[in-house]
Parts: structure tokens; C-alpha cells; sequence
């Protein structure tokens, strides 16, 4: 059977360069703790507590080519042996905000600062597209990225944008570091930013310069102007204007090689705007209170415009967009971030009335506003949404790597420590983003070990994971209408519950002898809020249910996802 399987990501793109693949201080467990700084003790601390250092971390977080967790007391070894295929899982956020944007206030080291001290290894910087920023905001931005560079050797931080997509949502774009970085981010934004150069609206012209700009980004890797570049669709579902053709347009852009846009945020940010009043905003999780409108696809329904536990409808929806996409047996990824811009219950104000973000390309420096602020929607980055990425070392290139190739799963609240997951067959393995080639009539298992949550969260309390569902699917090829959003073959197939509430736990599937392509997918849930998916009891009998705009703590309702990964007999 031919099915088209356009993987270009079992190609490892090893960029060399100036970046040292070394372990951070803090995850070095040969570096006595007396030796650290206090900022790098602290961080040590915060991962012993939650289990991700040392044996922790070998266990839940590194793998080694045939599955079985790596036995050694730290994660050197396994992290940099390409030849046993092991990752050092890196946790991130690729939708972070600043007083470059014009409604953000933070300064640029405020936010690595707080990523730092929440547990992130990588931070995207991505400050909204516009006319101010393409004109000045991109080069005033990037000292202060250097300098945070320099003063958080532990956190790596990309320059990235907020992009205006012509004809649809925002997306993250973002570049490897090098002396290129602000050139080719400025001419991006000047040539192919939706709102910079007034091209909003739904019409194929529109569309057609979001397809351009992702080429161009191709291209500028390809004459080595930056060493690499991806792009992520953030909060698709929350206006309905991310239609599905586009969805599939802009993965398909560059071809399999050096595939730029690689998937879309699984979770919104703004996780925060949904705690009622008067202790929050009271409006919804993520900002998800929008209607229709004149650019809005004609076929989403109604609740396509509001989170599900969380999550965009795209993902949350079992059988739904993302699971369409899936079953063409394509890669197209999911992550989830902070979006920060204004943090709840934070204290910081806009520095002054003479902040004037036209004539500056920033906002003046914050100072202390007098009160906490329970107006505002965001959390900083990694304070409740994570993004974690199997990367072969700690550099730049590795975690661009590791986004390309889907080796990520996200969570919520700090909801498991770490996540272990694998299709095998025989001696043959594969992980998150993978495809396992068997032939046709192998036994296939998957084989998922969860480090459980190994301390509180920055709420203060420790979650407990109540359940683990394996979503499952037949890859059907390629779509033959561009606006398919559904995949009637796709279903939860396993629900394990979860009798423990510390350690590790093993979790086994058998999908038989598998004679035709499938892929398996994995969510899991604290059990706080469920109900029967969109698509039915016999789809989706326990998923997550629509978020009550104005009453939805955050806090009281937590996932993780895993990406997929595929199975192709022969």
C-alpha cells in the first residue's frame, strides 16, 4: 500500500556550530552543589523535588535505544549517546511576550528570569508583529535577548516573533541564534506579516503570502543565512480562521526536507483569564470567548471557539482537526505556553505615562504598582503550562531538532514529572514523533512509563494523575478534501487508571498484530472535570468537557498530551 507518509523528520540535522552540547550546571550531577550559584542551586533544588534530576531523571525523562530506561545516576551517558538514540527532555516555552510588544510590560530578562526560576530549559521570545515592531522593535529586542543569554547560561533563549498570519491567527516564528538572527526575522516580518502589510482577511492572495513567508524561511536556511527556523499556529481554534486547507497548506509548504511549520499550540496561554471573579478576570481560559466572524471557516461549530480542559478544540476533540491531520500520517505537532504578557496577580505596572511604544518600540521598564493585580489572565512561562522536548543534547539546534522530529508532550499544573513512551516491536523502539517500520502482521506494544508528580506545583498543592487514555487511529493518506476536520477511524481504545499517587508507573498496550498503518497518541487527566467527547461515547467516553467562560479555574482541571507516533507494516 502506498500512503504517502511524508516524514521528513527521521533525518537528523546536526547543525554543528558554536554551541556547546555540555549539560547546564544544574542538571550536571558531577557538579557539586557548593559550587553552583545561588540561582543554580535553586533550580537544582526545584528538580530534585520534583524528581527530574539524577535517577529521576534517567528514568522519566532519558531514554536509550532499545526503551529501557537508562540505569545510570545521571543523564550524561545516555543524553550523548546518538548511537543508543537517547534525549535529555527539555521543558520550554515558545509564546513569551515583552515591553517590546505593544501590550506587553515585562522586560525581556523579567521573563527569562521567571522561566529560569519555573523549571525551563528554552524560551522563545516572540514579541507581536507590527508596523513598530518590524520597523525597530526586532533590532531593540536583541541586546537584551544577548544579555539574557549571558546572564542565564542555564536557560537557552531564541529571538523569535509573534507572526501575524496573512489570511488567518498569530504563529510563533523563530530562528537559531547566530549573526543573522535580526535580519532575517525583519525582512520576514516587513515582507510577509499579516498585519504590517494589511493582509488579514480570508482571500487566496492572503493565503497565498503566508505560504510565501514560510518559503522564504526555508530558503534562508537553505542559503545558510540562519542555521534554522520553525513555525508553530498559536491558539488555533480561538477565532475559527485557521481553516483546515490552511492548516494542511502550511505544513505542506517547504516539503519534508526542512518542514518550517510543524504544529500548533495543543493549549493555549492565558490559562488564568478563566478564574471567576472577583479573585480573576472571570472571562474564559485562554481568552477563548470569541464568535464567529466574516473570516471565520463556515464549517467549525460553535464550540470550537472555546477551550476543552484547557485545550483548543482542535486537539481536545478525539477524532477532530488535529486527529484528521494525524491520520494522513504527516507530522504536524502540538505544544503549549504561557502567551505572557501581564501576569495574574503580579504587582508590576507599565513604567509611567511617558511610555510611548510608537516612537520607542518599547514600553518604559516596569516598576511596583501598589497592589496584586487579579485582572489580568497569564502565568509566567513554565508556572503552569510546559513543553517538553526529547533533544540529543542541550543547544540550540538540538531543540529545534527535537521540535521537528515531535519528540514533545506538554502538560498542565505540573500534573507527571516525566513521561516515557515507546512503540516496540521485537527489539526495535521508537518514541514521541516516531514511526515504527515492522512488517505487516508483527506484534506491536506500547510501553509508557510516567514519573508522577514528585512534589507541589507552583499552586502549592501536589496534582494526582487519576487516568492515562490511549487515543488510536487508522492512517488513511492524504486527504482528498483540504477541509476535512474529522477522522471517523480514530478513538480512545484504553483507559488505565492510575492507583498511585508517587513514583513511577508502568503502563502496557498490545495492539496486536498489526497488519495496516496506525498511530497511537496519549492524554491523561487528574479525572477533576470529564464528559463525553464531541464526536460520542463510542469515540471519546471520558474526555475533557467545554470550559464554563467565567468559571474555569485552571488549577482544578489538568492534562498532559503526548504527540503521536505511527506504526507502518510493510
Amino acid at each position: 500500500m502506498s500512503h504517502g507518509h511524508g516524514h521528513g523528520h527521521h533525518h537528523h540535522h546536526h547543525h554543528g556550530g558554536t554551541d556547546a552540547s555540555s549539560l547546564p550546571p544544574a542538571l550536571d550531577t558531577s557538579v557539586p552543589d557548593e559550587e553552583l550559584t545561588p540561582s543554580q542551586l535553586s533550580r537544582r533544588s526545584m528538580l530534585r523535588r520534583t524528581g527530574l534530576l539524577g535517577a529521576g531523571l534517567a528514568a522519566g525523562g532519558v531514554l536509550s535505544g532499545a526503551g529501557e530506561a537508562a540505569a545510570s545516576t545521571g543523564p550524561m551517558a545516555a543524553s550523548h549517546s546518538s548511537r543508543s538514540g537517547g534525549y535529555l527532555w527539555l521543558a520550554g516555552d515558545h509564546h513569551i511576550h515583552t515591553q517590546y510588544s505593544n501590550d506587553g510590560k515585562y522586560r525581556v530578562i523579567d521573563q527569562v528570569r521567571q522561566g529560569a526560576k519555573h523549571g525551563m530549559d528554552w524560551l522563545v521570545i516572540t514579541d507581536h508583529g507590527n508596523a513598530t515592531h518590524s520597523r525597530i522593535g526586532v533590532e531593540k529586542v536583541n541586546p537584551d535577548i544577548r544579555e539574557a543569554r549571558a546572564a542565564y547560561e542555564d536557560t537557552l533563549v531564541f529571538q523569535g516573533l509573534e507572526w501575524n498570519i496573512p489570511a488567518a491567527e498569530h504563529g510563533t516564528v523563530f530562528v537559531h541564534p547566530g549573526k543573522n538572527e535580526v535580519s532575517v526575522l525583519k525582512q520576514f516580518e516587513t515582507d510577509y506579516d499579516g498585519g504590517v502589510n494589511g493582509a488579514g482577511a480570508s482571500t487566496p492572495a492572503n493565503e497565498a503570502l503566508a505560504i510565501a513567508g514560510l518559503n522564504f524561511l526555508a530558503e534562508q536556511v537553505q542559503r545558510r543565512k540562519v542555521k534554522d527556523a520553525l513555525m508553530l499556529a498559536n491558539h488555533p481554534a480561538r477565532r475559527g480562521i485557521d481553516s483546515p486547507h490552511e492548516i494542511r497548506g502550511w505544513r505542506d509548504a517547504t516539503g519534508a526536507d526542512r518542514q518550517i511549520a510543524v504544529g500548533f499550540e495543543g493549549a493555549p496561554g492565558h490559562q488564568a483569564g478563566g478564574i471567576p471573579a472577583p479573585l480573576g478576570m472571570g472571562r474564559a481560559r485562554g481568552i477563548y470567548d470569541n464568535n464567529p466572524s466574516a473570516n471565520s471557516f463556515p464549517g467549525y461549530p460553535l464550540e470550537s471557539y472555546r477551550t476543552w480542559g484547557g485545550f483548543d478544540w482542535m486537539t481536545a476533540t478525539v477524532g477532530g482537526l488535529w486527529d484528521s491531520l494525524l491520520a494522513e500520517g504527516k507530522p504536524w505537532w502540538i505544544t503549549a505556553n504561557s502567551d505572557s504578557h501581564q501576569v495574574y496577580a503580579d504587582t508590576a505596572v507599565r513604567g509611567g505615562p511617558d511610555s510611548d511604544y510608537t516612537a520607542n518600540g518599547k514600553h518604559t521598564d516596569p516598576v511596583y504598582g501598589g497592589k496584586i493585580d487579579i485582572t489580568q489572565g497569564d502565568y509566567w512561562p513554565g508556572q503552569y503550562s510546559r513543553t517538553h522536548v526529547g533533544a540529543d543534547g542541550f543547544n540550540y539546534a538540538a531543540v529545534m531538532d527535537g521540535i521537528r522530529a515531535g519528540r514533545i508532550w506538554v502538560d498542565h499544573g505540573q500534573l507527571i514529572s516525566g513521561l516515557n513512551a515507546q512503540l516496540r516491536s521485537g527489539s526495535r523502539a521508537v518514541t514521541l514523533g516516531g514511526s515504527l517500520h515492522v512488517r505487516r502482521g508483527s506484534q506491536v506494544d506500547l510501553v509508557v512509563d510516567i514519573s508522577l508528580a514528585g512534589g507541589p506545583n507552583w499552586a502549592g498543592f501536589v496534582p494526582n494523575l487519576a487516568r492515562v487514555d490511549v487515543v488510536q487511529g487508522d492512517m488513511t493518506g492524504p486527504a482528498t478534501d483540504k477541509d476535512v476536520f474529522t477522522a471517523p477511524d480514530t478513538k480512545v481504545v484504553k483507559s488505565f487508571e492510575v492507583n498511585k499517587s508517587t513514583g513511577t508507573v508502568r503502563l502496557t498496550y498490545s495492539l496486536g498484530r498489526v497488519d495496516k498503518p496506525v498511530y497511537v497518541r496519549l492524554r491523561g487527566t487528574d479525572g477533576n472535570r470529564t464528559g463525553v467527547g464531541p464526536m460520542g461515547a463510542a469515540v471519546d467516553p471520558a474526555g475533557p468537557v467545554l470550559d464554563v467562560v467565567g468559571d474555569a479555574d485552571p488549577w482544578l482541571d489538568l492534562w498532559f498530551y503526548s504527540n503521536p507516533m505511527w506504526v507502518l507494516p510493510a
